[in-house]
């Protein structure tokens, strides 16, 4: 199962990559390596947690809704965090409308942690007590292990571009 998983990530890295190669804007790279990451982590905790069909067939309209938010939500705060930057470079920064974008960008990162909550208030409701503990276990070691495969891909990339 372990080696299933592994590969399904690489084929979603691979397929970032490829996409990248063909000239696909950047946003859109993102947005599909995001949305292979959200299947994987969705195949891998099921098969972690052992849902059963009903519990899958609950939590998976759940998660997709709530990442397909989150991911309008990062979208935004791409273009507020852009616009931030080009306000700050400016000959003469104006305070009045920097000031509006960081609070834009706090309820917004506000917003990214509501859906998490809201996610893993419906989990809770949706798990048994075993499933939860194996969630919180299942979580940790997934966020470690997606951000160990980032740090290579990008360290890849970089040896590539020294090249």
């Amino acid at each position: 199962m372990k080696f299933r998983s592994t590969w399904l990530f690489a084929l979603g890295i691979a397929l970032s990559a490829s996409l990248s190669a063909a000239g696909m804007p950047n946003q859109e790279i993102e947005g599909r390596a995001r949305e292979n990451i959200h299947r994987l982590r969705l195949i891998r905790m099921t098969e972690a947690l052992e849902l059963t069909e009903e519990q899958t067939a609950a939590i998976y309209p759940m998660a997709s809704r709530i990442e397909k938010e989150k991911t309008a939500i990062l979208r935004a705060l791409s273009q507020e965090i852009r616009d931030l930057k080009q306000r700050l470079n400016a000959e003469k920064p104006d305070e009045a409308a920097i000031s509006e974008i960081v609070v834009k960008m706090k309820e917004m990162r506000a917003n990214l942690l509501a859906k998490d909550k809201e996610f893993e208030d419906f989990l809770e409701s949706h798990l048994t007590t075993l499933q939860k503990a194996k969630y919180l276990i299942f979580s940790a070691e997934f966020n470690r292990g997606l951000g160990e495969q980032i740090s290579r891909v990008r360290a890849l990339a970089r040896e590539k571009r020294r090249q």
